[in-house]
């Protein structure tokens, strides 16, 4: 059967469906019920089926294919939610962390504050003493517990030896002098510097040798050369 009657008689069927006898449809609480989408594709693959099985397998897959593709978008649509709420409470879990982050801070600075008032209050005892009074052994004691203080903490002193490598990560050079000690080597440490979890908080200054001056070294290198001589 050609496809322009197969598809007159479908629009045929279709319009008739409703008015048997050529007479006008019959009205009732069903007529004011609208078919969904689904229902609509299924009468029409019924009634195509009537003129043409292959045309109504086709649209039989097409029927299959939508509802697939309906199914496929309301599962997008609970994948989407899902993730909306996943990263609320990603947020949240970020936000709390935050805050506990913070107060382990507050928490720590008030531990080392404590600590530290603790040795103000001997320098203040300290000086509270008679002026004629030595107060050399009661600050070197006071000096004594906030370096306990410091090393509990976890900080290092930077304190380099004369002779040490110049390190720039740590060592601060302030001036160069001619020397004993080799060039580029520490002279002597004029502050020391302090280094916490491996992170410097405060370079030592440091004097660095550029060697003998010329004229010990001229002299060194002309004893040498009398020492070889003999």
């Amino acid at each position: 059967m050609p496809a322009r009657r197969v598809l007159t008689g479908m629009s045929d069927d279709v319009t008739g469906a409703g008015e048997p006898d050529g007479g006008p449809a019959a009205t009732g609480d069903a007529d004011d019920v609208e078919p969904s989408a689904d229902d609509r594709l299924r009468a029409l693959a019924e009634t195509v089926a009537d003129h043409d099985e292959a045309l109504a397998e086709e649209a039989e897959t097409l029927a299959a294919d939508v509802a697939a593709l309906r199914e496929r978008a309301d599962r997008a649509d609970d994948l989407e939610s899902r993730l909306k709420r996943k990263q609320a409470e990603f947020e949240n879990y970020k936000r709390r962390q935050e805050r506990e982050r913070e107060r382990l801070k507050e928490r720590a600075t008030a531990a080392l504050v404590e600590r530290v008032v603790e040795v103000r209050d001997d320098l203040v005892r300290a000086l509270a003493q008679d002026e004629d009074a030595d107060l050399r052994d009661g600050l070197a004691g006071t000096l004594a517990t906030f370096d306990e203080v410091l090393a509990e903490e976890g900080v290092d002193p930077v304190e380099p030896d004369p002779g040490d490598e110049v390190d720039p990560a740590r060592h601060e050079v302030l001036m160069r002098e001619a020397g004993d000690h080799p060039e580029g080597t520490v002279v002597r440490c004029y502050r020391p510097g302090y280094e916490m979890a491996d992170q410097v908080i405060q370079t030592a200054q440091v004097t660095v040798s550029d060697g003998p001056e010329e004229d010990e070294a001229s002299e060194a290198d002309t004893a040498d050369g009398e020492s070889a001589v003999e």
